[in-house]
């Protein structure tokens, strides 16, 4: 399971949460107070991981959003082909491409054969954040 839930009251800027299927980092939040009739709203603002577009949730302090689980970990950068990075897991030693558009803006510059990485794992996809 690569996401749990959790009320959207609980987000905090920084926080991250999936919207439209799409992992995002919370970049603003404001919250309501309650109205006469209704509850508390969140309108919550996050750009996307790996895409990097802004997206908007409104919805009541109460409701439940996903929030995606991100496994970090060291990678070894076999081979750089084109726009295809070829790495390995340090932990199991199992080979992994990330495509180039995944990469951190620091860490394209200093991605070499031989290299170490931190690697991010969301929802089944891999971004290299940068270089150790």
């Amino acid at each position: 399971m690569s996401t749990k839930y959790v009320e959207a009251g609980e987000l905090k800027e920084g926080s991250y949460v999936v919207v439209d299927g799409e992992p995002c980092r919370v970049v603003e939040i404001e919250k309501s107070k309650t109205g006469k009739h209704g509850s508390a709203k969140a309108r919550i603002v996050a750009v996307g991981v790996f895409d990097g577009s802004k997206r908007t949730l409104s919805l009541p302090v109460d409701a439940q959003v996903e929030v995606p689980i991100i496994e970090k970990f060291t990678a070894q950068v076999l081979s750089i082909s084109g726009d295809v990075i070829q790495l390995m897991d340090m932990r199991d030693y199992k080979t992994v491409e990330v495509s180039m558009k995944y990469v951190e803006d620091e860490a394209k510059g200093r991605l070499a054969p031989g290299a170490e990485v931190e690697v991010w794992q969301i929802l089944d996809r891999y971004k290299i954040i940068r270089v150790k």
